[in-house]
């Protein structure tokens, strides 16, 4: 099987976000599958400004041939004004502001929609929806194109061009089943072919007390948030819940946040802002834990989540995201928060519960091992694979 990913940005260095997802599936496919896989890509890893970071070149990463085109621009500054223009009623937006939101959003590269078409690869996966790589390049290659939309419920994906987009798909595939049904609600795609892998996950060495140490932590009890500091993803709401939290329950509880620093939040005496830490750090920090919090009310599926359930933790997460909440209720693994009054519930809970607490972590476990370890998401997606290639190419959608 010789399978080609589009994707904005690849590479070791993007930590998160659907592009990582491709990237763990990619090495997995070459390494168990043996199947031969490229990746075509851009030289950006910031996804706010695609600046241009990586050596245009093709490059072998972990088996994978990725090939970087420079993307003749990057995020344009008519896409922030462009941006509440269509997306105030997406249904009913203008073509013409559509099309400039798209090409402004970036990375702005057709360079590199040339280079896939010219691809012998047998398949075409485009991963996710929302970008410049796969609105321009899926109806390119449709006759052999897969789509891993990565998906929430957001106003874009509300926009008519994206119609036409997942219209061009020949199969779907999905991270959870609520994006499934997202997707099957806004679009008529039920009749393609269609899997629901998710995203695998793998325990990882790290000593709590280590962790304590690097972290300068002490012997406080502390809860951890893992991903991206960035407003976006519910950070500084999540700081900003805690210091209430801190205010109403003084003692020696500390919020430890470890992960890349997109947006500063403010300074706390009982938030550790740790930065990117390396892998021993972050499963130390896990296993330490009293709790794992994941603030994101925009999730297609979350490896944090999964790593701190096979870490052994309760996790408390925004009960806003379908994906999230999902996932809880159906481990049995975690509480939710919709709000200030149910944060601060659901963490006082967790705290006075030892025994809640390790009931949680263990169904989280038990629910990882069961749905989200490689071997089983590897099968799935050979067998959808197959049964994509076995199916005629889909009629082109009405406009």
């Amino acid at each position: 099987m010789r399978l080609a990913f589009v994707v904005p940005r690849y590479g070791e260095e993007v930590v998160g976000g659907a592009e990582h997802g491709a990237r763990m599936l990619a090495e997995r496919l070459v390494a168990t599958l043996g199947w031969e896989v490229e990746v075509f890509t851009t030289t950006a890893v910031d996804a706010r400004t695609w600046d241009h970071h990586y050596p245009e070149a093709d490059v072998d990463l972990n088996g994978v041939t990725v090939h970087r085109i420079r993307a003749r621009a990057g995020r344009h500054p008519d896409f922030f004004w462009l941006t509440p223009v269509v997306e105030l009623h997406p249904p009913s937006a203008r073509r013409d502001d559509v099309e400039r939101w798209i090409d402004a959003q970036g990375p702005y590269c057709p360079d590199l929609l040339d280079a896939v078409e010219a691809s012998p690869a047998d398949l075409v996966a485009f991963y996710p929806y929302l970008y410049y790589p796969t609105v321009r390049g899926i109806a390119r290659v449709r006759d052999r194109a897969v789509l891993h939309p990565a998906a929430h419920d957001e106003p874009a994906i509300r926009l008519p061009v994206f119609r036409e987009v997942f219209g061009a798909a020949r199969g779907f595939a999905y991270h959870v089943d609520s994006e499934r049904r997202l997707v099957e609600r806004l679009f008529p795609v039920a009749h393609r072919p269609q899997v629901v892998t998710g995203l695998g996950a793998e325990p990882g060495a790290g000593d709590p007390e280590a962790a304590r140490a690097a972290l300068g932590l002490g012997d406080r009890p502390y809860v951890c948030a893992v991903g991206r500091v960035e407003r976006a993803k519910g950070t500084e709401a999540l700081v900003a819940a805690f210091a209430a939290y801190k205010r109403r329950r003084p003692g020696p509880l500390a919020l430890a946040l470890l992960g890349p620093v997109i947006d500063p939040v403010g300074a706390h005496p009982d938030v550790v802002v740790a930065g990117r830490v390396d892998e021993a750090v972050k499963w130390g920090a896990l296993r330490g834990a009293a709790a794992f919090v994941h603030p994101s009310a925009y999730e297609s599926f979350s490896i944090a989540l999964m790593e701190a359930w096979l870490a052994g933790r309760a996790a408390l997460v925004n009960g806003r995201s379908d994906v999230m909440r999902g996932h809880c209720e159906r481990a049995g693994g975690g509480l939710w928060f919709d709000g200030y009054a149910t944060f601060e519930a659901a963490l006082d809970r967790l705290l006075a519960d030892d025994g809640l607490r390790a009931r949680l972590g263990r169904r989280g476990q038990a629910y990882v091992e069961a749905w989200y370890r490689w071997p089983a998401i590897l099968d799935r997606y050979e067998r959808f694979a197959a049964t994509v290639l076995d199916k005629p190419t889909p009629a082109t959608p009405e406009s």
